[in-house]
């Protein structure tokens, strides 16, 4: 199962990111916080200090994935191309 869909790139998205250290992606409705913690933390490299999730009506998750720091957020939305 894919866990992580694909990022969000919305405008509160995309601000999170330099505000907070903040990575939102969508995610599968059936994964759990701590497969998309391991899943992100292998896919990129860093550490995550704190995954929050939204269940959404169309059966997705909007997930925000904090980083810890020492990472930051705007490396990870360079990569993605999201920024």
């Amino acid at each position: 199962m894919a866990v992580l869909i694909h990022p969000l790139s919305t405008e509160k998205a995309i601000s999170m990111i330099d505000r907070h250290n903040v990575i939102t992606y969508i995610a599968d409705f059936r994964a759990t916080k701590t497969e998309i913690k391991k899943e992100f933390q292998t896919m990129f490299g860093v550490k995550v200090s704190n995954v929050r999730a939204v269940n959404m009506p169309d059966n997705r998750k909007k997930v925000y994935i904090k980083l810890a720091k020492g990472f930051k957020a705007t490396d990870i939305a360079a990569k993605i191309k999201l920024v």
